[in-house]
């Protein structure tokens, strides 16, 4: 029998015989790694089954741990209190492992998982990956070449990471499609199971079968929109209470620590929670003024364990995007995060400590590299995985504004209206080769960082 082929005789014998701590192993709906706080690599797995599979680890077999009880998601309220609508979520169960460092083989009712490496060195970046369904806006989920995600993760898997950095917004099915849009028609939605499944669990299975993820939260996945199945799918964090059910718990469940990830050869990846940031800034005594100053204490100090930093969150600090007036079609350009400079500025000019060398983020739709004259990080956004894209061009040359405050642009390049994947192969201790792939895979352009600077091909990809 091909499930039990690297059990041990012991393990098979209590799994037949129905022993309640190795329950028979019920193929989970999805089951993949994820890389935490120092690195530490957790299992985790969805069923609909009422309990958790089992999980082998070289040759010994056991019941996973439950993370979430079985159940559907049930519906909360809103930012503004009122119930928020949606249909009744499929119910699962979310379990999980701790992995011993250097397991050699590690599978979940028979489906064999991706090691994690020590050092890895071939890195692919994603982010926003879902299919939008809001009441204004609707992405023809259904049609492959206007959701591509799915290709995207096939491509990106086909690459042969040794590691995956989503660097947020997983969930975009907030609506139901109009009933005059065939695109999208059947698609799940809401912040159930079943549109979480359908955005990312589904599209994605290639990529999460090919690699172990790291995972940022963006502001999809605050409370009051897709928290819920944020903290019981893909935190790498205990839950410890921050469910996203009870609004009333939303000041603690919408934050959590920042993590490091070593790679090896002094360095690591900085991975820290902005999704409940403001684009706008904050007033002042809003209380998120404290939580992000926090957020950078805990930033700065984790940054010291490394020489070479890169720092991952959902929301760029040093980049362009644009938006075009409806009326004029004049071309108006913003930079980074309002709220996060407001509240990292006050610590450093360059917003985060000396030695962060570069951030990944996205939120913005498009693909995008800026690196500067002055002492800030280089800045890379790779939103451009499957949500409908931003279409309104960045300049071909470097514009007048900063990003930032004191951020005196050098180089840029980006990417408008294209869908793909960026990939990283480490070339040195604090240096990497970056590859900007469509679809398909294919290159469309390449940039080298050295430290905290980068450069790219071409300045704008067609």
């Amino acid at each position: 029998m091909p499930v039990f082929r690297s059990v041990s005789l012991a393990s098979l014998l209590a799994i037949l015989g129905g022993c309640a701590s190795v329950p028979a192993s019920h193929p989970p709906e999805a089951a993949f790694v994820i890389v935490g706080e120092d690195g530490a690599a957790i299992a985790r797995a969805i069923t609909t089954a009422q309990s958790c599979p089992a999980i082998e680890i070289d040759g010994k077999t056991s019941a996973m741990a439950v993370r979430a009880p079985w159940g559907a998601i049930p519906l909360r309220a809103g930012g503004d209190g009122k119930p928020r609508p949606g249909p009744a979520s499929g119910a699962v169960l979310s379990c999980e492992t701790a992995l011993p460092a250097g397991a050699a083989r590690i599978a979940v009712a028979g489906q064999a998982l991706p090691l994690p490496k020590a050092e890895p060195r071939r890195i692919v970046v994603i982010g926003d990956t879902g299919c939008r369904l809001t009441a204004k806006e609707t992405q023809d989920c259904n049609d492959p070449k206007a959701y591509p995600f799915a290709r995207v993760a096939a491509s990106a898997a086909a690459w042969k990471p040794d590691l995956v950095v989503h660097v947020g917004d997983f969930h975009y099915r907030e609506a139901s499609c109009p009933a005059d849009r065939p695109g999208c028609a059947g698609s799940p939605w809401g912040y159930g199971w079943d549109a979480w499944n359908a955005d990312f669990f589904t599209p994605g299975k290639a990529l999460l079968d090919a690699a172990p993820w790291i995972m940022a939260r963006g502001n999809h996945e605050t409370c009051v929109r897709g928290g819920q199945g944020w903290w019981r799918f893909l935190d790498p964090h205990p839950m410890n209470g921050r469910s996203c059910d009870d609004p009333a718990r939303d000041a603690v469940a919408d934050y959590a620590d920042p993590y490091v990830v070593p790679i090896g050869g002094d360095a690591q990846f900085l991975v820290f929670d902005s999704a409940n940031t403001s684009y706008k800034g904050f007033k002042p005594g809003d209380a998120r003024l404290d939580k992000y100053a926090d957020t950078w204490r805990k930033i700065e100090a984790l940054s010291k364990r490394a020489r070479h930093s890169i720092a991952v969150d959902h929301h760029p600090l040093y980049n362009f995007g644009a938006e075009r007036n409806a009326d004029t079609g004049a071309i108006k350009l913003f930079g980074g995060d309002a709220g996060l400079i407001q509240t990292f500025a006050p610590f450093t000019p360059r917003l985060l400590p000396a030695g962060v060398d570069v951030l990944l983020s996205g939120h913005v739709h498009l693909w995008e590299q800026t690196s500067f004259a002055t002492d800030h990080p280089t800045q890379f956004v790779a939103g451009f995985a499957g949500t409908a894209e931003d279409i309104v061009p960045l300049p071909s040359t470097i514009p007048d504004m900063l990003p930032a405050p004191g951020a005196r642009v050098d180089a840029m390049s980006s990417w408008i209206d294209g869908f793909g994947f960026m990939s990283m192969e480490r070339t040195g201790t604090d240096s990497w080769h970056v590859v900007v792939h469509d679809r398909d895979g294919n290159e469309k352009t390449t940039c080298e960082i050295r430290g905290s600077k980068s450069k790219c091909a071409v300045g704008q990809v067609h």
